[in-house]
Protein backbone atom coordinates (compact mmCIF):
# COMPACT_ATOMS: atom_id res chain seq x y z
CA UNK A 1 0.00 0.00 0.00
CA UNK A 2 1.01 3.83 -0.39
CA UNK A 3 3.07 5.17 2.33
CA UNK A 4 1.91 8.26 3.64
CA UNK A 5 4.73 10.31 4.73
CA UNK A 6 3.22 12.16 7.26
CA UNK A 7 2.94 13.03 10.86
CA UNK A 8 0.08 11.66 12.01
CA UNK A 9 -1.50 12.32 15.72
CA UNK A 10 -4.44 10.71 17.71
CA UNK A 11 -5.98 12.33 20.25
CA UNK A 12 -7.45 9.55 22.47
CA UNK A 13 -5.38 5.66 22.29
CA UNK A 14 -8.23 3.26 23.28
CA UNK A 15 -9.00 0.22 21.01
CA UNK A 16 -10.17 1.91 17.87
CA UNK A 17 -7.23 4.04 17.92
CA UNK A 18 -4.77 1.38 18.36
CA UNK A 19 -6.30 -0.50 15.77
CA UNK A 20 -5.65 2.10 13.34
CA UNK A 21 -1.91 2.75 14.68
CA UNK A 22 -1.51 -1.10 14.07
CA UNK A 23 -3.45 -1.37 10.60
CA UNK A 24 -1.12 1.75 9.72
CA UNK A 25 2.16 -0.19 10.79
CA UNK A 26 1.41 -3.39 9.79
CA UNK A 27 0.47 -2.51 6.07
CA UNK A 28 4.18 -0.25 6.82
CA UNK A 29 1.78 3.03 5.18
CA UNK A 30 3.67 4.92 8.33
CA UNK A 31 6.55 4.51 10.19
CA UNK A 32 6.67 4.12 14.35
CA UNK A 33 8.20 7.47 14.64
CA UNK A 34 5.40 9.34 11.98
CA UNK A 35 2.70 8.41 14.80
CA UNK A 36 2.32 10.35 18.09
CA UNK A 37 -0.35 9.77 20.22
CA UNK A 38 -2.00 11.71 23.59
CA UNK A 39 -4.29 9.87 26.08
CA UNK A 40 -5.41 10.70 29.95
CA UNK A 41 -4.32 7.13 31.04
CA UNK A 42 -0.55 6.98 31.06
CA UNK A 43 -1.10 2.99 31.31
CA UNK A 44 -2.42 3.01 27.53
CA UNK A 45 0.35 5.76 26.63
CA UNK A 46 3.08 3.30 28.13
CA UNK A 47 1.03 0.32 26.25
CA UNK A 48 0.85 1.54 22.90
CA UNK A 49 4.86 3.04 23.01
CA UNK A 50 6.09 -0.53 23.98
CA UNK A 51 4.18 -2.51 21.81
CA UNK A 52 4.60 -0.10 18.77
CA UNK A 53 7.31 2.48 19.36
CA UNK A 54 5.66 5.44 18.56
CA UNK A 55 5.98 8.74 19.88
CA UNK A 56 4.40 10.48 23.15
CA UNK A 57 2.97 13.99 23.11
CA UNK A 58 3.35 15.86 25.94
CA UNK A 59 -0.31 17.13 25.81
CA UNK A 60 -2.92 17.60 22.85
CA UNK A 61 -1.69 20.92 21.78
CA UNK A 62 1.36 19.47 21.55
CA UNK A 63 0.43 16.63 19.21
CA UNK A 64 -1.26 19.27 17.15
CA UNK A 65 0.95 21.49 16.26
CA UNK A 66 3.15 18.49 15.77
CA UNK A 67 0.97 16.50 13.30
CA UNK A 68 -0.16 17.14 9.62
CA UNK A 69 -2.92 14.76 10.42
CA UNK A 70 -4.97 14.60 13.74
CA UNK A 71 -7.04 12.05 14.49
CA UNK A 72 -9.79 12.63 17.04
CA UNK A 73 -10.18 8.71 18.74
CA UNK A 74 -12.47 9.94 22.08
CA UNK A 75 -15.76 9.74 23.46
CA UNK A 76 -18.26 12.03 22.27
CA UNK A 77 -18.61 13.75 25.34
CA UNK A 78 -14.98 14.41 26.09
CA UNK A 79 -14.89 16.40 22.10
CA UNK A 80 -15.67 19.72 23.10
CA UNK A 81 -12.77 19.81 25.83
CA UNK A 82 -9.95 18.03 24.13
CA UNK A 83 -10.50 20.66 20.99
CA UNK A 84 -10.95 23.53 23.19
CA UNK A 85 -7.92 22.85 25.21
CA UNK A 86 -6.21 23.00 21.37
CA UNK A 87 -8.22 25.82 20.21
CA UNK A 88 -7.88 28.32 23.07
CA UNK A 89 -4.49 28.06 23.24
CA UNK A 90 -2.42 31.45 22.19
CA UNK A 91 -0.41 28.90 19.73
CA UNK A 92 -3.43 27.94 17.83
CA UNK A 93 -4.16 31.13 16.30
CA UNK A 94 -0.76 31.24 14.32
CA UNK A 95 -0.76 27.82 13.00
CA UNK A 96 -0.27 28.34 9.36
CA UNK A 97 -0.95 24.85 7.44
CA UNK A 98 -5.00 23.50 7.38
CA UNK A 99 -4.15 20.26 8.96
CA UNK A 100 -6.48 17.58 8.19
CA UNK A 101 -8.56 16.34 10.98
CA UNK A 102 -10.51 13.00 10.66
CA UNK A 103 -13.07 12.19 13.89
CA UNK A 104 -13.82 8.84 14.67
CA UNK A 105 -16.33 10.27 17.37
CA UNK A 106 -19.62 8.69 17.16
CA UNK A 107 -22.54 11.09 17.01
CA UNK A 108 -20.24 14.58 16.70
CA UNK A 109 -21.72 16.26 13.43
CA UNK A 110 -19.36 17.62 11.23
CA UNK A 111 -21.18 21.10 11.95
CA UNK A 112 -19.91 20.32 15.62
CA UNK A 113 -16.51 20.20 14.58
CA UNK A 114 -16.24 23.05 12.76
CA UNK A 115 -17.94 24.89 15.27
CA UNK A 116 -15.33 23.65 17.44
CA UNK A 117 -12.04 24.19 15.17
CA UNK A 118 -12.99 27.47 13.12
CA UNK A 119 -12.66 30.74 14.97
CA UNK A 120 -14.59 34.09 14.55
CA UNK A 121 -13.55 36.14 11.74
CA UNK A 122 -10.52 38.08 11.99
CA UNK A 123 -9.05 35.75 14.08
CA UNK A 124 -5.63 35.06 12.33
CA UNK A 125 -5.79 30.96 12.56
CA UNK A 126 -6.72 29.06 9.28
CA UNK A 127 -10.58 28.98 9.77
CA UNK A 128 -11.35 26.49 7.14
CA UNK A 129 -9.98 22.96 7.60
CA UNK A 130 -10.66 19.97 5.88
CA UNK A 131 -12.79 17.46 8.65
CA UNK A 132 -13.66 13.59 7.50
CA UNK A 133 -15.86 12.10 10.17
CA UNK A 134 -15.84 8.52 10.12
CA UNK A 135 -17.47 5.59 11.46
CA UNK A 136 -16.15 2.57 11.82
CA UNK A 137 -16.80 -0.82 13.62
CA UNK A 138 -15.24 -3.00 15.87
CA UNK A 139 -14.11 -5.35 13.19
CA UNK A 140 -11.39 -2.61 12.08
CA UNK A 141 -9.53 -4.15 15.23
CA UNK A 142 -9.08 -7.37 13.01
CA UNK A 143 -8.33 -5.54 9.73
CA UNK A 144 -11.68 -6.57 8.76
CA UNK A 145 -13.51 -3.45 9.15
CA UNK A 146 -16.36 -1.67 7.34
CA UNK A 147 -16.36 2.53 7.61
CA UNK A 148 -18.02 5.53 6.28
CA UNK A 149 -16.56 8.58 6.17
CA UNK A 150 -17.73 11.98 5.52
CA UNK A 151 -15.81 15.08 4.01
CA UNK A 152 -16.70 18.62 4.49
CA UNK A 153 -16.83 21.11 1.75
CA UNK A 154 -13.58 21.90 2.61
CA UNK A 155 -11.99 18.07 2.38
CA UNK A 156 -10.30 18.20 -0.87
CA UNK A 157 -9.95 14.88 -3.21
CA UNK A 158 -6.41 14.79 -1.78
CA UNK A 159 -7.50 15.11 2.11
CA UNK A 160 -10.42 12.24 1.16
CA UNK A 161 -7.76 9.99 -0.53
CA UNK A 162 -5.59 10.40 2.77
CA UNK A 163 -8.35 9.19 4.89
CA UNK A 164 -9.24 6.57 2.56
CA UNK A 165 -5.23 5.19 2.65
CA UNK A 166 -5.93 4.88 6.26
CA UNK A 167 -9.30 3.47 6.81
CA UNK A 168 -8.25 0.68 4.37
CA UNK A 169 -5.47 -0.28 6.14
CA UNK A 170 -7.73 -1.92 8.26
CA UNK A 171 -10.95 -2.98 5.78
CA UNK A 172 -12.74 -1.15 3.27
CA UNK A 173 -14.81 1.96 3.63
CA UNK A 174 -17.33 3.67 1.61
CA UNK A 175 -17.70 7.79 0.88
CA UNK A 176 -21.28 8.58 2.18
CA UNK A 177 -23.07 12.17 2.35
CA UNK A 178 -23.25 13.19 5.84
CA UNK A 179 -27.09 12.80 5.98
CA UNK A 180 -26.14 8.93 5.74
CA UNK A 181 -23.60 8.49 8.34
CA UNK A 182 -26.59 7.92 10.73
CA UNK A 183 -28.03 4.82 8.82
CA UNK A 184 -24.37 3.97 8.43
CA UNK A 185 -23.77 3.98 12.16
CA UNK A 186 -26.71 1.81 12.27
CA UNK A 187 -26.14 -0.75 9.66
CA UNK A 188 -22.27 -1.31 9.80
CA UNK A 189 -21.41 0.59 13.03
CA UNK A 190 -23.68 -1.68 14.98
CA UNK A 191 -23.72 -4.45 12.52
CA UNK A 192 -21.33 -6.80 14.60
CA UNK A 193 -23.59 -6.60 17.20
CA UNK A 194 -26.40 -8.29 15.17
CA UNK A 195 -24.33 -10.71 13.94
CA UNK A 196 -23.02 -11.44 17.20
CA UNK A 197 -26.59 -11.99 18.95
CA UNK A 198 -27.13 -14.55 15.83
CA UNK A 199 -24.16 -16.33 16.57
CA UNK A 200 -25.38 -16.47 20.25
CA UNK A 201 -28.62 -17.69 19.28
CA UNK A 202 -27.41 -20.18 17.28
CA UNK A 203 -25.13 -21.50 20.54
CA UNK A 204 -28.01 -21.46 22.82
CA UNK A 205 -30.21 -23.59 20.54
CA UNK A 206 -27.18 -26.00 19.99
CA UNK A 207 -26.76 -26.25 23.87
CA UNK A 208 -30.31 -26.91 24.29
CA UNK A 209 -30.44 -29.82 21.88
CA UNK A 210 -27.66 -31.54 23.51
CA UNK A 211 -24.36 -30.26 22.50
CA UNK A 212 -21.93 -29.15 24.59
CA UNK A 213 -20.89 -25.73 24.95
CA UNK A 214 -17.49 -25.87 22.96
CA UNK A 215 -19.65 -27.99 19.83
CA UNK A 216 -21.92 -25.64 19.73
CA UNK A 217 -19.62 -22.74 19.56
CA UNK A 218 -17.81 -24.65 16.46
CA UNK A 219 -20.98 -25.63 14.72
CA UNK A 220 -22.01 -21.56 14.78
CA UNK A 221 -18.73 -20.13 14.23
CA UNK A 222 -17.69 -22.50 11.33
CA UNK A 223 -20.90 -22.10 9.81
CA UNK A 224 -21.08 -18.04 10.06
CA UNK A 225 -17.32 -18.30 8.68
CA UNK A 226 -18.57 -20.72 5.42
CA UNK A 227 -21.72 -18.72 5.05
CA UNK A 228 -19.76 -15.44 4.43
CA UNK A 229 -17.68 -16.90 2.39
CA UNK A 230 -20.24 -18.21 -0.09
CA UNK A 231 -21.93 -14.54 -0.01
CA UNK A 232 -18.60 -13.25 -0.69
CA UNK A 233 -17.46 -15.81 -3.64
CA UNK A 234 -21.26 -16.42 -4.91
CA UNK A 235 -22.97 -14.56 -7.53
CA UNK A 236 -25.97 -14.90 -5.91
CA UNK A 237 -28.04 -12.59 -3.65
CA UNK A 238 -27.88 -13.54 -0.09
CA UNK A 239 -31.97 -14.23 -0.69
CA UNK A 240 -31.33 -16.45 -3.45
CA UNK A 241 -28.71 -18.19 -1.43
CA UNK A 242 -31.24 -18.69 1.40
CA UNK A 243 -33.79 -20.06 -1.12
CA UNK A 244 -31.25 -22.71 -1.95
CA UNK A 245 -30.83 -24.11 1.21
CA UNK A 246 -34.51 -24.03 2.08
CA UNK A 247 -36.04 -27.01 0.15
CA UNK A 248 -39.72 -27.35 0.49
CA UNK A 249 -40.94 -29.46 3.10
CA UNK A 250 -37.51 -29.40 4.10
CA UNK A 251 -35.76 -28.87 8.02
CA UNK A 252 -34.78 -25.33 7.01
CA UNK A 253 -38.44 -24.19 5.78
CA UNK A 254 -39.57 -25.34 9.22
CA UNK A 255 -37.07 -22.92 10.78
CA UNK A 256 -38.35 -20.45 8.73
CA UNK A 257 -41.99 -20.69 9.02
CA UNK A 258 -41.46 -19.97 12.86
CA UNK A 259 -38.81 -17.04 11.82
CA UNK A 260 -42.08 -15.45 9.12
CA UNK A 261 -44.54 -16.30 11.95
CA UNK A 262 -43.01 -13.99 14.31
CA UNK A 263 -41.54 -11.58 11.89
CA UNK A 264 -38.23 -11.58 12.81
CA UNK A 265 -36.88 -9.99 9.14
CA UNK A 266 -39.73 -6.93 9.44
CA UNK A 267 -38.32 -6.80 13.52
CA UNK A 268 -34.77 -6.78 11.98
CA UNK A 269 -35.66 -3.83 9.96
CA UNK A 270 -37.58 -1.91 12.57
CA UNK A 271 -34.80 -2.30 14.96
CA UNK A 272 -31.63 -1.01 12.32
CA UNK A 273 -34.15 1.92 11.49
CA UNK A 274 -34.45 2.44 15.38
CA UNK A 275 -30.98 2.38 15.35
CA UNK A 276 -30.38 4.99 13.14
CA UNK A 277 -33.26 7.47 14.61
CA UNK A 278 -30.98 7.12 17.85
CA UNK A 279 -27.74 8.09 15.92
CA UNK A 280 -29.79 10.83 14.91
CA UNK A 281 -30.84 11.90 18.36
CA UNK A 282 -27.48 11.48 20.03
CA UNK A 283 -25.80 14.15 16.92
CA UNK A 284 -28.48 16.35 17.56
CA UNK A 285 -30.42 16.39 13.78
Amino acid sequence: MKKLHKKIGFIGAGNMGEAIIGALLRSEISLPEEILISDPSRERLAHLQNKYAVGIAQNNLDLFLQSEIVILAVKPQAMEPVVREITEAPEYQSVSDNKLMISIAAGVTIQKLEALFYLPSGNCAPEKKPIIRVMPNTPAMVLSGMSGMSGNQYASPADRKTARVILEAMGSVVEVKEEDMDAVTAVSGSGPAYVFFLAESMIEAGIALGFDPDTAVTLTMKTIEGALKLMQESTDTPETLRKKVTSPGGTTEAAFQVLSANRVKAVMVEAISRAAERSRELSGN
